[in-house]
């Protein structure tokens, strides 16, 4: 009788997940797929999208163990490059997840959805560290404190707004962030900012965005006599709540509705919404074409 190969136990936590972009042509996930099983990488989930199969962009998420891999990082990532990225003309990155990314939050008054990230981080719903918190108040810094996540108040002026603005660049730069989430952070972010933070800004706004731009949108939503309520996850762009959207959900209303219950009823929808857009952006789902995004 033949002895039965010995099973692996394979560390879910020594996983990489691989994002390309890059112009569709054939041969594209065959290369890919080669490549990794060539270097002993199991391959755990692939989705791939083409825009157009005739001259179109095509778009791939990868996730795959490392176990049994016979190269290190370096000269993993530098053969895919010069294999594989460089012929076909990839955009691309590789995420190992046992390193959880490191988001930094923006926040002022309103507590629903900052408190929502902290207590789904806490709960290990989002693979986060949370290393600061800046607000232009100090609210909440009792809330932050409570859940071990750093806390500084950087008052922005209108005077003073391009120097309030590098304090915080510098902040973030220290606590070395890889995204930066505004939980209801109700300040714009200056083009000079975001070049200045050089990692993606997701941005909560109150609305079922290309409606209702710009601030007080329940108030707006009211008096146009609107029959659904909604909130939209999204990049931050230098263009007023135009970036590429992530997330987005409704919660229809009725007649019966003031500001004040529609603006309850938009906050659960806020908190939602944010949360699966944060979630995807950490899981590496994301990926921008233009003012769009595939989310796998």
């Amino acid at each position: 009788m033949m002895a039965k190969p010995e099973s692996r136990s394979l560390d879910p936590r020594n996983t990489a997940r691989l994002t390309i972009s890059c112009p569709d042509q054939r041969g594209i996930v065959a290369a890919v797929s080669q490549f990794l099983n060539l270097h002993g990488a199991n391959i755990i989930h692939s989705d791939q999208h083409s825009t157009d199969p005739q001259g179109g962009e095509f778009f791939m998420r990868m996730e795959f163990y490392l176990d049994g891999l016979d190269l290190a990082r370096g000269p993993f990532e530098a053969a895919f490059a010069e294999q594989v990225a460089r012929p076909f003309g990839m955009t691309w990155r590789v995420w190992y997840t046992a390193q959880p990314k490191r988001m930094g939050i923006m926040v002022s008054k309103y507590d629903h959805c900052f408190l929502d990230l902290l207590v789904r981080q806490r709960r290990g719903e989002l693979d986060v560290q949370i290393p600061l918190v800046i607000s232009n108040h100090d609210t909440l810094r009792g809330d932050a404190q409570m859940f071990g996540a750093a806390f500084a108040v950087v008052p922005v002026g209108k005077a003073s707004k391009a120097e309030d603005e590098r304090e915080q660049v510098r902040l973030f730069a220290e606590a070395g962030v890889d995204f930066v989430v505004l939980a209801r952070y109700m300040q714009i972010l200056s083009g000079e900012m975001l070049r200045g933070l050089g990692v993606p800004v997701i941005n909560i706004h109150h609305s079922f965005l290309p409606a209702f731009i710009g601030a007080n949108p329940y108030r707006a939503a009211f008096e146009r006599g609107v029959k659904l309520v909604g909130a939209t996850a999204h990049y931050v762009t230098e263009e007023l709540d135009a970036g590429p959207i992530i997330e987005q959900d409704v919660a229809r209303v009725t007649h019966r509705e003031t500001p004040d219950t529609l603006m309850r009823l938009g906050r659960d929808v806020e908190r939602q919404v944010l949360a699966r857009a944060v979630k995807a952006h950490v899981e590496d789902r994301v990926l921008v074409s233009g003012n769009k995004t595939v989310v796998f």
